[in-house]
């Protein structure tokens, strides 16, 4: 059946234990009746499950700083390709999973693909404890780590569906939001994880960091095997708790959303907001390492690269009902704006012959990610504004799959920047001319009095 004609309220789907026989959020009746509390449980479920995923995807990035200090012989072009591998996956595996939800449902999607996390966390627990473990199936298990990256384009269209479009501004906003989170925790937990013997023997041997000639014991596998009975038991939970909105398609009928120009609109909006927080998300840390870590009492980056994230994240839960409030296209504006004005800040602030600077570099760099917060959430009022809610379930998906080869890239483009420069100021130069042009298309298109599709 192909749900770009008919609408959820008359799909018929089969009695089994997966699928709802009927599901309308826009009956004010029924949503009161019998929908918001499944929509709200739902939300729960795969909020938390999808806070696991973003935790899986982004722990590579607090790892790398660590590995060389662990006795991994590794150049500074292999830990930004290993930061990057991760957003590789991530970008990829979502344009698959932008059509399960229709073909599989929301319980299948979601339970199947928190369970496979426990591959790449129980992969580099192994990993770590042993500095000879070549440099390819780091790369491998860095690929693996992508599988987190991959959930957000099911998990979101899936919740789109779940809410009355007056309340999916919010909702989506919540999931993403805390779901963002999970880079904050994956950043702060991990300095403080693997100082101990969590897990006594069961745990595996320490291993011995050098850092600034002063040695100290550390686990680094316990930055992997804290998260596995949770990722576990929510698997379990998903499984248990979860049905699936009867709104079905092929992956051919999926395809319509390619010949609407909004699609291609929205997902270059996104790349500027989740594309910039996610590739600054993976790349912070080795970014503090790389400008200021050759000084005399340098940071350590862990200390401040969780503070992006978690600032981008909050702000992500926030602006959800303010774009709900105000439309999310103003919101982006604002969001697009101030993401330009941080652009231009960063390298006219940064020197790194000088710690003097580094205050003035991590609030830029937290003002960036602060408005590439907002206008994640923004950006996903819109969709659901200017799409019938199948497509508006697979342009959010596609658009998540794009932006999510941000790490990839930003890894890529610091890489050769510092190759090429020793200093990263032409990234941020070209950002804010991408910024901009953003800025200009969602004025014209969404935010100007008169515009032909106001969201």
């Amino acid at each position: 059946m192909s749900t770009t004609t008919q609408p959820a309220a008359l799909s018929s789907a089969p009695p089994t234990g997966t699928w709802l026989r009927r599901w309308t959020p826009e009956d004010d009746a029924f949503w009161a009746t019998r929908g918001q509390a499944r929509a709200w449980r739902t939300l729960a479920v795969t909020t938390a499950s999808l806070t696991m995923a973003f935790i899986t995807w982004f722990v590579v990035s607090a790892l790398v700083v660590r590995l060389p200090q662990a006795g991994f012989q590794l150049s500074a072009g292999q830990l930004f390709w290993l930061a990057a591998m991760p957003g590789l996956a991530g970008g990829t595996l979502r344009l698959f999973h932008m059509f399960f939800t229709p073909l599989f449902g929301t319980r299948h999607v979601v339970a199947l693909s928190t369970a496979s996390l426990l591959l790449p966390l129980l992969g580099w627990a192994w990993a770590v404890q042993d500095p000879t473990t070549p440099y390819w199936v780091l790369m491998a298990l860095a690929f693996l780590a992508g599988l987190g990256g991959g959930n957000f384009s099911s998990f979101m269209p899936s919740t789109s569906l779940f809410f009355p479009k007056r309340l999916q501004g919010t909702a989506l906003a919540i999931q993403a939001g805390v779901g963002n989170f999970g880079v904050s925790v994956v950043q702060f937990v991990t300095p403080w994880i693997i100082g101990f013997a969590m897990f006594g023997a069961l745990g595996g041997e320490p291993q011995v960091l050098t850092r600034a000639g002063q040695q100290s014991s550390a686990w680094l596998q316990n930055a992997l095997l804290v998260y596995v009975p949770l990722v576990a038991v929510l698997a379990a939970l998903s499984w248990a708790m979860l049905r699936s909105v009867p709104v079905k398609a092929n992956i051919r009928q999926q395809l319509d959303i390619f010949g609407n120009r909004h699609t291609w609109v929205m997902t270059s909006l996104y790349i500027m907001t989740f594309g910039c927080f996610s590739g600054l998300s993976g790349t912070f840390p080795l970014l503090i390492k790389q400008v200021y870590g050759h000084l005399p009492g340098a940071p350590d980056p862990l200390a401040y690269a969780f503070y992006g994230p978690l600032v981008g994240s909050l702000l992500r839960v926030v602006a959800g009902p303010l774009s709900d409030r105000f439309g999310g296209a103003r919101v982006t504006q604002v969001a697009g704006l101030g993401m330009v004005a941080c652009a231009l800040a960063i390298p006219a602030v940064t020197d790194g012959s000088d710690l003097s600077t580094f205050p003035a570099f991590v609030a830029a760099m937290l003002g960036l990610f602060a408005f590439a917060g907002i206008g994640n959430a923004s950006t996903f009022k819109q969709m659901p504004m200017i799409f019938e809610p199948r497509q508006a379930g697979g342009v959010i998906g596609f658009t998540g799959a794009v932006a999510a080869y941000g790490p990839f890239l930003f890894g890529l483009l610091f890489a050769w920047a510092f190759a090429a420069t020793g200093a990263a100021d032409l990234v941020f130069q070209g950002l804010a001319g991408f910024f901009l042009l953003n800025v200009a298309l969602n004025w014209w298109l969404y935010a100007r009095r008169g515009a032909a599709t106001p969201c």
